[in-house]
């Protein structure tokens, strides 16, 4: 055994095991075979050493540099060992120098090696053309200064010949021009143009100068003998013209220098001039870098746009540096286009200029990335150009750039805005991310059932300090509203807080409420410690606890408040209120914040939340008036205290398939159901079909089986419904239509909101989608489970389009802006067509709530625009005043924009900027919106003060009866009042034609009888909400309609009567059509093109007039605010699926406020 192992050779090293296996590994006829990138050759090396590697060849230029310089030291040196001999004239002294030994030596030592490196460079670059290498001037240079060094070793008596060693300072500055671009290469830094044409600039200046110095004072040996200081004099003193003439050349040679060397510097330097100022207007454009030493010792962000438009950059600014805590963050621009005039004039504003950095450059190269220090930035914020022609391309530029910044700066903070929801998973990974049309679908959806929606989140996720305006402005309306869009969300910790400190324990109802009446203050929502998720309004079994983070609605966040102490305000009774006690109310001032004890003004609390929500009223009112009782005392008894605890919770559980509107209303909720047998095919649970990757899961209202996409045109009958018109639906509630030129999947967010579980379905109205095409497959797979969704294929510019998907039987349109349209070759121009499409659609339906989406926020003073309408020109020039102030919302005065009626995109960027210091807004906006969903957390609803809540007489009575008995959070009020605005010459006229016109047949207004909901025979015509409103003004409309039919049956039956021939009457006729109202000619051409359809104009009513009315928001009034008629309040509602506290007998209370208080879908008679 020991023999065989001797025997057996060793396994030769890197051999395989299929080797082994077949035996072949004994013979080894393998030859190792090595490659080179180049040449294996002598000159190839010394090629690549010399030249090609980067940190050699830096090497070897700094060595050429070093010993250039050294020769030119050794030259001054010799001059000053130099003695020439008085002796004027003597033309030896120019060409004999004294040069002592060791100075020759080392003199001819540094030529030599000069030489050497000089014929071995040239050897290396040599390509075949001799004349090429030797013609250029280094070349010849060197020749100049090393050759006669080394003629002098072979030949020692021309030792000391002159030899013009001082040339060598140019080739010094050849070798510092080569080192410096190696120098670039090596560290791979950006080639910085202006650094090196500064660096040549002073060393063609230092060269000139030392040419001169040194050239006069060897020329002058045989004149004046100038030293080398008194050179230096002469050189300064005539070049910088001064010419004192107290150093002069004696003689011709010299003074021929002098003048070679002015014509020379006449024509190099103002070359070397106008390139450094052409590089300097480039780094002007293109912004320059940020130092260094600046990132590490300041702080900055970082903005990453493709197209800096000045309406960005100002709201940016604006809102960036409203928060006291960025003042001094600075702000570097990355953008790879070039500064505009307008950005230009804006950043050299002293303002702006000390605090914001313009750098041209792209996101997606490392270099400019690194110009803008983005590895030591605090945050990145990534926009996308919404005014790109594809905006699928831009949300791939935006993701490269999100992707480029976290690749080479993965600890920066990105803030990524992105346009279409398909796209947004791509950038999951960044801290912060808007979808624009998921935010602005939501927010047109939720304006159809809460009305002015889009302008209280606009107004929230806005910086303000409630100072826009004016202080003296003549309208209450604008004081009172400039005062509540102060208000924003903020946050504090509450073992921290002295709002909420005390009711740690306490249930989240109780601190809301107390709260509000004590520092007039809105809890809306809590985060545990444990927990990332908000929940807004979790209900009043959630208990405060030290650790949680209470976030509030306020003027101001409760560091900057100041708290005044002993102040009291008196009684007014049980009865009685303070009717106008708006300007005692904490918002008077930002520090001013009495202590409210309003206890008083709320009546005798005396009944408990058990007491009060066991009543047996079936579906009456939340918020109705108790019976009176013998006594007065009991009239007090009207709202119940806000428990600090809940003892139980009574019948927890939450019926998924069922409806909370089912059980509401006894009998005719039963007749109801049976009218409508389609709600049995509806379930409630998630959408099967997500158009895209990233949607959150929301509980809906669904089919229990989807439609079939022939099903879905609202237009086109087919095989399973045979009907073509609206009106053969028969729907209870009103449409509501969404005009846009595609179906994108944004569409799909508008759709979720009006479809939420908790809206009951009595409630929910039919939507339309008005399409320019037909949508694609997979969208329609998505909305077809969806109940009472359809969709028709036209153009809101096309009357006929209009009138076929039902705008007689709708109560709302939203008009969303075109992607197509966005791009103008005029800017603000973009909306042209979409404001001249609303304007129409004003005139011709009246009645109809419109609701516009423009591409600029400045366009929406065209909205509903009226000739000579003085007050609208007085908004006019406040809004000029806000602009000249410099506010953020100098549109917030625009009636359109008050009442929520318009909205532009460009208005949530904002929200994109107050998530670097709240990072908690985007959340807070996607619940309130009804984008996400979280166990427990509330949702935003409204409801309406009818004639039977106005004994709750103003704003923190309702607060603490809505907490007592639903649990509710107000949070703001939609107030419409009347306005006795100047009527305009163009209003003046129409009026007295409507008066004068005695022709026109039309149909008695209260006669019509119909299927049609609101044209029963019980009940007058009710086309808006505005015009049932007022039932004063309706009946005056009335009288007025039944005076012109009387005059107008008078008139003509006095022409039959007449004598008149048929010229007669042919001539009345026209001047009837010539004297006929505008308004008039609309209605029938409405009325015409519907008969043409084959449609039936009895339901339509073109006359009703919506009247002088404006509309705005008051976000979180005061407690003594009082309530008025018909104005919507927003609340915040809690989860019907979280336990809430005595729910079998409040459910009860819950469904009647609803019932109550749902808009214009009161009456629910068949179409």
């Amino acid at each position: 055994m020991v023999e065989l192992e001797k025997e057996v050779l060793p396994l030769p090293p890197r051999y395989r095991f299929r080797d082994l296996l077949l035996g072949d590994w004994q013979s080894d006829d393998r030859v190792q075979v090595e490659f080179y990138v180049n040449e294996n050759t002598f000159k190839e090396r010394l090629k690549l050493f010399f030249i090609k590697n980067q940190r050699s060849s830096l090497r070897v230029r700094m060595f050429n540099f070093a010993l250039k310089v050294l020769s030119c030291l050794l030259y001054i040196v010799r001059v000053l060992l130099d003695n020439p001999q008085e002796q004027r004239h003597d033309w030896k002294l120019i060409i004999w120098v004294d040069r002592p030994l060791p100075l020759w030596a080392l003199q001819v030592l540094v030529a030599f090696i000069s030489f050497s490196e000089t014929m071995l460079l040239v050897y290396l670059s040599y390509k075949g053309n001799v004349w090429e290498q030797v013609l250029r001037v280094p070349f010849i240079l060197e020749m100049i200064s090393a050759v006669p060094f080394m003629i002098t070793v072979i030949l020692p008596s021309f030792r000391n010949l002159f030899i013009p060693v001082f040339l060598n300072c140019w080739l010094a500055k050849h070798a510092l021009e080569n080192m410096i671009n190696d120098l670039h290469r090596a560290i791979q830094r950006t080639h910085s143009a202006m650094f090196n044409q500064v660096v040549i600039l002073i060393s063609t200046l230092v060269c000139l100068m030392f040419t001169c110095i040194c050239g006069i004072q060897h020329l002058e040996r045989a004149g004046n003998n100038l030293t080398l200081f008194d050179s230096l004099y002469f050189c300064v003193v005539t070049f910088s013209t001064v010419g004192f003439g107290d150093v002069t050349p004696q003689i011709w040679p010299s003074q021929l220098l002098v003048v070679i060397m002015i014509f020379v510097a006449l024509i190099v330097l103002p070359i070397q001039f106008e390139q450094l100022a052409f590089l300097w207007m480039e780094r002007q454009k293109s912004g320059g870098n940020y130092s260094r030493y600046r990132a590490q010792t300041e702080k900055h962000v970082v903005l990453c746009v493709s197209c800096l438009k000045i309406d960005l950059l100002m709201d940016f600014l604006n809102e960036f540096f409203a928060h006291p805590r960025l003042q001094d963050y600075y702000v570097v621009i990355l953008c790879p286009a070039e500064m505009d005039v307008q950005v230009r004039r804006v950043l050299h504003v002293p303002l702006w200029a000390q605090r914001v950095i313009y750098l041209q450059g792209s996101a997606l190269k490392d270099q400019d990335l690194m110009r803008a220090k983005m590895d030591d930035a605090e945050a990145c914020f990534i926009l996308s150009n919404r005014f790109e022609v594809d905006r699928i391309a831009a949300d791939h530029q935006t993701i490269l750039r999100a992707w480029a910044v976290k690749d080479f700066a993965p600890n920066c903070p990105l803030y990524v805005q992105i346009l279409k929801p398909e796209n947004k998973f791509h950038v999951k990974f960044a801290d912060h991310v808007v979808c624009e049309e998921e935010f602005k679908y939501a927010m047109l959806a939720l304006n159809c059932v809460c009305p002015g929606t889009s302008t209280l989140i606009t107004l929230l996720i806005h910086s303000s300090r409630g100072q826009e305006g004016g202080a003296c402005s003549a309208d209450q309306w604008h004081r009172t509203y400039r005062r509540c869009s102060a208000n924003e969300v903020h946050h504090i910790r509450l073992e921290e807080s002295k709002f909420f400190g005390e009711y740690q324990g306490k249930s989240f109802t109780f601190a809301s409420f107390h709260a509000h009446k004590k520092y007039g203050v809105c809890l809306i929502g809590v985060r545990r410690l444990d927990t990332t998720n908000i929940l807004l309004n979790p209900g009043p079994c959630h208990i405060m606890g030290a650790s949680d983070t209470c976030f509030y609605i306020n003027i101001s966040k409760e560091e900057n408040s100041a708290f005044v102490r002993g102040q009291r305000e008196p009684s007014w009774g049980g009865t009685g209120g303070n009717a106008r006690g708006v300007h005692q109310s904490i918002y008077h001032g930002l520090t001013r914040l009495p202590v409210h004890s309003i206890i008083a003004s709320m009546g005798t609390v005396a009944i408990d939340l058990q007491d009060s929500s066991d009543s047996k009223t079936g579906g009456a009112n939340t918020l109705a008036l108790p019976a009176m009782g013998d006594s007065a005392e009991e009239r007090r008894h009207s709202i119940a205290p806000v428990l600090e605890l809940v003892d139980g919770v009574n019948n927890p559980t939450f019926d998924l398939l069922g409806d909370q509107s089912e059980d509401e209303g006894g009998e005719e909720g039963k007749d109801d159901s049976d009218k409508d047998e389609s709600a049995h095919w509806w379930v409630k649970g998630y959408p099967l079909n997500s158009p895209y990757i990233g949607s959150s899961p929301a509980l809906c209202h669904l089919l229990q089986e989807k439609m079939p996409f022939c099903c879905l045109r609202l237009d086109k009958a087919c095989h399973h419904i045979p009907f073509e018109d609206a009106r053969s639906y028969g729907f209870k509630n009103k449409l509501i239509i969404v005009s846009a030129e595609s179906a994108g999947n944004g569409l799909y967010n508008f759709i979720v909101p009006l479809r939420a579980y908790y809206r009951p379905r009595k409630e929910l109205n039919p939507i339309v989608l008005l399409l320019e095409s037909i949508p694609e497959a997979d969208f329609l797979e998505a909305i077809c489970w969806f109940p009472m969704v359809f969709y028709t294929v036209g153009s809101i510019d096309n009357l006929d389009s209009l009138l076929r998907c039902g705008i007689t039987f709708a109560d709302t349109m939203v008009v969303v802006d075109k992607e197509s349209s966005m791009i103008a070759e005029e800017d603000y121009m973009a909306d042209a067509k979409t404001i001249v499409n609303v304007q129409t659609l004003f005139r011709l339906f009246p009645a109809l709530s419109i609701i516009t989406e423009l591409t600029h926020p400045a366009n929406m003073r065209f909205m509903q625009f009226k000739v000579k309408d003085h007050y609208s020109l007085a908004l006019s020039k406040l809004e000029k005043k806000e602009r000249e102030k410099g506010s953020n919302l100098v549109f917030m005065f625009r009636l359109p924009f008050a009442a929520g009626k318009v909205f532009s995109v460009s208005m949530l960027d904002t929200l994109l900027y107050q998530s670097f210091v709240k990072d908690y807004m985007i959340s807070i906006a996607r619940l309130l919106l009804g984008l996400d969903s979280m166990p427990g957390s509330g949702f935003l609803c409204a409801m309406k003060i009818t004639e039977d809540d106005l004994w709750i007489r103003n704003y923190g009575r309702l607060y603490q009866k809505l907490c007592s008995s639903t649990g509710d959070i107000p949070i703001g009020i939609y107030r419409t009042e009347a306005h006795k605005l100047p009527v305009s010459e163009s209003q003046v006229s129409i009026t007295v034609e409507d008066y004068e016109d005695t022709r026109e047949p039309r149909e008695p207004l209260l006669s019509r009888t119909s299927t049609h909901r609101n044209s029963t025979s019980s009940e007058p015509i009710s086309t808006s909400s505005h015009s049932s409103d007022h039932p004063l003004l309706r009946r005056k409309s009335m009288q007025w309609a039944r005076r012109l039919s009387r005059k107008g049956g008078r008139s003509s039956s006095g022409a039959k009567g007449g004598p008149g021939s048929a010229a007669e009457r042919i001539s009345q006729q026209r001047l009837n059509l010539f004297r006929r109202s505008e308004r008039q000619e609309l209605n029938a051409l409405v009325r015409t093109r519907m008969k043409h359809l084959g449609l039936s104009p009895s339901g339509f009513n073109g006359m009703t007039d919506q009247g002088n009315r404006l509309s705005y928001i008051l976000i979180n009034p005061p407690p003594d605010t009082r309530l008025e008629l018909h104005d919507v309040v927003y609340l915040i509602r809690p989860d019907p699926l979280s336990l809430v506290p005595n729910q079998g007998g409040s459910r009860k209370c819950s469904t009647g406020l609803s019932e109550s208080h749902r808009f214009d879908t009161q009456d629910s008679t068949h179409l």
